[in-house]
C-alpha cells in the first residue's frame, strides 16, 4: 500500500462519511482518481467495509468490562466463537497468550449485567474460570483499523 492510499484510509478512519472530493482535495487527487483507488483496496480487501460507530450510552450501555476467559483443555477458535456469539453482551473476541484461552470485551447496561454475562459464561461447557476487569472511563478510543 503506497503513501496516499495510507492517506485515504487515515481520513476514512477519521471520518467515514467523507466524500471523494473532500478527500481528493487533501490528498491532491481528483475525486474520481480517489474513488478508483478506494475501490481498488476494497477489491484486493485492504478495505474491509465501511461501519457507523455508535456510542455505547446511546444503546445503554454505561458498563464494560473484559474478561479472562479459560477452558479445561485447549478450546478451539470456532468453539469460543460459537460459544460467545449468543450472548448480545459480548462486542469482542480475542485469543491471547498466557494463562487465559481468550479474552472477552463485555458491554452492558449495567453492573448486575455485567455479573449476570460472566455468570453465563462460566455455564458453558468445559469453562474453568473467569476473571474479570471493570472498565472505569475510557481514556484513548482510536478508530479502529
Amino acid at each position: 500500500m503506497d503513501s496516499v492510499n495510507r492517506e485515504i484510509i487515515s481520513y476514512l478512519l477519521r471520518d467515514g462519511r467523507a466524500t471523494y472530493q473532500e478527500i481528493g482535495q487533501r490528498v491532491g487527487l481528483s475525486a474520481p482518481a480517489v474513488k478508483r483507488r478506494v475501490d481498488q483496496m476494497i477489491a484486493r480487501k485492504e478495505i474491509a467495509g465501511f461501519t457507523a460507530v455508535i456510542d455505547p450510552a446511546s444503546l445503554g450501555w454505561e458498563t464494560e468490562a473484559y474478561i479472562e476467559l479459560s477452558y479445561q483443555g485447549n478450546v478451539s477458535t470456532k468453539r469460543l466463537k460459537h460459544d460467545l456469539e449468543q450472548i448480545p453482551q459480548v462486542v469482542g473476541v480475542w485469543t491471547v497468550s498466557g494463562d487465559a484461552d481468550a479474552l472477552v470485551h463485555v458491554m452492558a447496561a449495567s453492573m448486575a449485567e455485567i455479573e449476570k454475562t460472566v455468570e453465563s459464561m462460566r455455564e458453558i461447557r468445559n469453562v474453568d474460570r473467569t476473571r474479570s476487569v471493570i472498565v472505569m472511563s475510557r481514556v484513548l478510543d482510536r478508530p479502529r483499523v
